[in-house]
């Protein structure tokens, strides 16, 4: 927090949302922002039953990959797209920022009001609203889930939004006998048809749980007052969720392949065993346990100490702040018992563990803050090698102009200044880490433009014309549609020692990508572009800790048209 004697105090935090608000919207047509892999599977599903011209039975050409997720995910790309009709990656996109910005609303009026009614530190309620929402936003998770074609942002604000109800109308939504319930129910029904009904287990026992204390844990007034209230709820958000059965003209296929397919096979450890794959791998219980401090990307530290404070704290905690704990422990506890177990099963609790670290903001020691400001600085540093390096490699394009740099330059400053003036530690960390998510979009943005784009006349040559490209993940030949617009596109698995002359004689027109100095002799070369690399092979990973980052990282990609193409079989079903 900024010392009260700060003029213009409440300016800066205005500035800091719109610095959080544009940092949210630039480049969100971007083919490279942090994201899930699963966006061009929901954008290939969406295309394709906006084709139809229906809105149900969901359509797709990926095997096993139909109704993946509830509908309301596939409508609202299809409502933002205009029916497919106005096919951009913005246009699929800004509602998902709109729903977390909704969310950091939600955020910020729950921060103030629990700051009001708690008084005990005399901060102003005003400012923990502003720290809470900032620091939501500034948390990498809600960057990376938070702006994407994905479910997570509208999930997150319909999961939220009914313990934001309960806590902000506290007594009054508590002692509502019939209007909160149904209203709770119908958030909480929107959020699983955007996601799935099996979150309706953790939701009715944190709601269970928050009514219980809400009774001082009298169990036989919880049953007979409030019990059946969080019933309705149930009834009323299942009945929801079960209109897609209602409605879609294949019920079957949806209780196939989400019900039984999605989410019971939510339970399949795979490989090993359920014991095995809960106590070590990257599905264990111990992966999802640093969950919490993984999703706050550079606020991790402040959110260990702001675990290690409540701890401490926990016989003085108010009663709002333990009911924001226990909704955190209900989705840990729920979600270790899947066998796939990630920190993006936790993002629901982001938001109330945002206002807990304003709640918290004054308590947290120092060294936190400054161990989370040395770590940006690492990574602008990392940043700003890799800018140079690049540039270096690709003289005669200019990647990056001096507005780049000097945004480089004012984050720098404002992380030293915040490590070395204490008085604005505090009050700079999110925006520092809010810089440089910016600075990562400003440092990808090249990648979208002239030098990551096929020409104009490489995109006219391959209009109507069937093109492979390289696939290494279910549906990422979808995103070549917006590369390669009225392109037939369909992909081919990319193991590194595919050659070009195995490709050429496969496929007529085909993309190939290759080392940025590596040359294709004898190709007839329709396009180029730049390209940075994904899920590198375990070999490619220990070369970038071996300090190979740039040579891994970056590759030039090449369309090229082969005069040999024999007819072969498709590959596009191993990729699909």
């Amino acid at each position: 927090m900024l010392p009260k004697e700060t003029p213009f105090r409440f300016v800066f935090y205005a500035l800091a949302i719109l610095l959080a608000v544009f940092t949210y919207f630039y480049a969100l047509d971007s083919q490279h922002i942090p994201r899930n892999g699963d966006e061009m599977v929901y954008a290939h599903i969406t295309r394709l039953t906006a084709d139809s011209g229906h809105l149900l039975p969901l359509q797709s050409q990926l095997q096993d990959m139909r109704n993946t997720k509830p509908p309301l995910l596939f409508w609202q790309g299809i409502t933002s797209t205009h029916w497919g009709h106005e096919w951009t990656l913005l246009n699929l996109r800004y509602p998902s920022v709109i729903y977390t910005l909704l969310t950091a609303l939600l955020v910020f009026l729950l921060a103030k009001r629990l700051a009001r009614n708690q008084g005990e530190t005399g901060d102003d309620p005003t400012e923990t609203g502003f720290i809470a929402a900032l620091s939501f936003l500034a948390f990498f998770s809600t960057y990376r889930y938070g702006r994407p074609f994905l479910v997570n942002p509208a999930e997150v604000f319909w999961l939220f939004l009914p313990f934001f109800t309960l806590l902000y109308w506290r007594a009054t939504a508590f002692d509502s006998r019939l209007i909160v319930p149904v209203l709770l129910g119908v958030q909480v029904g929107i959020g699983l048809l955007y996601k799935s009904f099996a979150l309706v287990a953790p939701v009715s026992l944190a709601l269970s749980w928050w009514y219980l204390h809400q009774r001082d844990y009298r169990l036989q007034a919880f049953l007979l007052k409030d019990s059946w209230k969080v019933a309705i709820t149930v009834v009323v958000s299942l009945a929801l969720f079960s209109l897609w059965f209602v409605f879609d003209p294949d019920p079957q296929a949806v209780w196939r392949e989400f019900i039984v397919g999605e989410n019971a096979g939510k339970f399949d450890p795979r490989s090993g065993s359920y014991l095995g794959n809960l106590l070590w791998g990257g599905s264990s219980v111990w992966a999802l346990l640093v969950g919490y401090p993984m999703n706050a990307g550079l606020l991790a530290f402040p959110v260990i100490a702001v675990f290690w404070s409540a701890y401490r704290r926990r016989a003085l905690l108010s009663d709002a702040e333990k009911m924001l704990w226990i909704w955190m422990a209900v989705l840990f506890v729920v979600f270790t018992v899947p066998s796939q177990r990630t920190a993006r099963y936790l993002l629901e609790a982001m938001p109330g563990l945002a206002v807990l670290c304003a709640l918290s903001w004054q308590r947290i020691g120092r060294f936190s803050f400054v161990l989370s400001l040395l770590f940006a600085g690492m990574v602008l540093g990392l940043i700003a090698f890799l800018s140079w390096r690049l540039q270096l490699e690709l003289p005669r394009a200019e990647l990056y102009g001096r507005t780049y740099w000097i945004l480089l330059l004012v984050t720098a400053v404002l992380t030293l200044t915040a490590i070395f003036w204490s008085r604005y530690t505090r009050a700079l960390l999110s925006v520092v880490a809010l810089l440089v998510l910016l600075v990562l979009a400003a440092f990808l943005r090249p990648f979208d433009g002239a030098a990551g784009n096929f020409s104009a006349e490489a995109q006219n040559y391959a209009k109507g014309k069937e093109v492979w490209t390289p696939c290494n993940f279910r549906a990422v030949d979808e995103g070549y549609r917006f590369l390669l617009p009225g392109a037939q596109v369909h992909g081919y698995v990319s193991p590194p020692e595919q050659s070009v002359s195995e490709l050429s004689a496969q496929y007529a027109l085909f993309a190939i990508q290759m080392p940025l100095q590596e040359k294709c002799e004898g190709c007839k070369v329709i396009g180029q572009r730049l390209e940075i690399r994904s899920r590198h092979s375990t070999e490619e990973i220990k070369k970038i800790f071996k300090g190979e980052v740039f040579q891994q990282l970056f590759v030039k990609e090449l369309l090229i048209e082969s005069a040999q193409a024999m007819l072969a079989r498709p590959l596009k079903e191993a990729c699909r």
